[in-house]
């Protein structure tokens, strides 16, 4: 009995701890219950608005949230940039905002405050599954019909483009604009004859020399710059 109430509590250890931000409560309890579906995965806590949203994460210490960014009290913008100033030092929970498509730069300024992404609320589940996973695991993501949207329906007023930019190999700003389009190493990878290595590789040199952290932010960069 031992070793099972201790292969137990190994299991729920490993689990996945994440926690709903959403004032629709029957879109929550959509997302719970495709959530709690995983054995890998469970919901430890949900709330209607950004201010209930703090409380519940601060007490839950969750590893994943899902924030929506239009919410009543304290919206998601809001709740994001508190809960990534709590500590510092600690990087705390992995945070995605969810969005419509009217909302993505919104879902942008998140990017640049620390969020780990945005998803669709309307994304599949197995999109969302994944999605968890891999911020989880120290990754960013982001929806690539998203991706198109923001570019497509936004009218904000581009910043001039840094200098650092310049520093880009020819080579560099081609792999920086298919990124930036929202494309895997992968697609990246086929699309130009390059292994997923080369193409790693030159990601992380792009991420170095703007000064990003991650590919998510190399979107927001390449939106506010009119860069894709």
């Amino acid at each position: 009995m031992t070793d099972a109430r201790a292969g137990s509590q190994e299991h729920e250890a490993s689990r996945i701890r994440v926690v709903l931000v959403d004032d629709q409560a029957l879109f929550r309890a959509g997302i719970r219950m495709v959530i709690d579906s995983q054995p890998d995965l469970e919901v430890v806590g949900e709330a209607g608005n950004g201010r209930d949203g703090l409380d519940v994460v601060r007490r839950a210490r969750p590893d994943v949230v899902l924030m929506d960014i239009r919410m009543p009290v304290l919206d998601g913008l809001a709740a994001t940039a508190e809960l990534l100033q709590d500590a510092p030092g600690d990087p705390g929970p992995r945070i995605v905002m969810l969005t419509t498509f009217d909302l993505d730069e919104a879902a942008a300024r998140a990017i640049r405050q620390g969020a780990s992404g945005f998803l669709l609320k309307d994304a599949d589940p197995e999109f969302l599954l994944a999605a968890i996973r891999t911020v989880h695991a120290g990754s960013a993501v982001i929806a690539a019909s998203a991706t198109r949207e923001l570019f497509a329906q936004s009218t904000a007023q581009t910043q001039p483009v840094p200098a650092s930019f310049q520093d880009l190999t020819e080579r560099e700003r081609e792999i920086f604009a298919l990124a930036a389009r929202g494309l895997s190493n992968a697609e990246i990878a086929a699309r130009e004859y390059l292994s997923e290595a080369t193409v790693k590789t030159h990601i992380s040199r792009i991420l170095t020399k703007l000064a990003l952290r991650d590919r998510v932010q190399l979107v927001v960069f390449a939106f506010e710059h009119g860069l894709a």
